[in-house]
């Protein structure tokens, strides 16, 4: 990115903690967009800053980043493909990393295969009851009970809880270590960048020669 004048305002970050946010920095860097700050592992800034190009950066938890994007604390956020659909925010989507791949599927025993082709009434558990109910009703037009879980969605079907999942396979190794297996795939997830509506008509020069540096460089790997 070109060298930014003093007038112009800083276009903000939100980065979604761990992996991503060390793979979308990577990526930025081949680019031409770095944040020394970030780099110190003991530093407890919350927000890092790269005074040349203009830019400031913040890390977040996952589900908060479309949150910040939507209502303009942040201009861009890279996030979950998964995230994305479950919180169901007012952004643009608009750029897939490409990195992150995993699907989002229904899983249960094999048992539970009739279950999904005979359309009955069954019981889902899901940390992302959004996405499911949507699939059900929507796509496959099959009414059903949906439990929210925070934590291992797995133990749903072995202790009874539920019939299926809704989950998040990247592997399926966990899934097989315990008797289930990927009845239904929903769909693909990736690490997708997301940008404020309003950012995208202010900013949009800066922000489209940002989506073409990062389109190149996708296209020369």
């Amino acid at each position: 990115m070109n060298k930014a004048t003093n007038d112009m305002r800083y276009l903000t970050f939100a980065l979604c903690k761990g992996r991503l946010a060390n793979k979308t920095l990577e990526l930025l860097e081949q680019i031409g967009i770095t944040c020394e700050e970030m780099k110190d592992p003991s530093s407890r800034k919350l927000i890092f800053i790269n005074e040349e190009l203009k830019l400031k950066f913040f890390l977040a938890k996952g589900p908060d980043v479309p949150t910040y994007v939507e209502y303009g604390a942040a201009d861009i956020g890279v996030v979950g493909k998964d995230i994305i659909m479950e919180e169901n925010r007012k952004v643009y989507e608009v750029f897939d990393f490409g990195f992150g791949k995993c699907r989002m599927c229904v899983c249960g025993p094999a048992t539970a295969k009739d279950l999904l082709q005979r359309h009955d009434m069954i019981r889902v558990a899901s940390k992302y009851p959004k996405i499911a109910k949507d699939y059900f009703y929507n796509r496959k037009h099959q009414t059903v009970d949906i439990i929210k879980l925070n934590g291992s969605v797995e133990l749903g079907p072995i202790v009874g809880l539920s019939d299926v999942i809704v989950d998040i396979v990247e592997t399926g190794s966990t899934l097989r270590e315990n008797g289930l297996d990927v009845l239904e795939e929903i769909c693909p997830l990736s690490a997708r960048m997301i940008v404020n509506q309003v950012s995208m008509k202010m900013e949009a020069d800066r922000i489209q020669r940002l989506l073409q540096s990062l389109k190149e460089e996708n296209r020369e790997k």
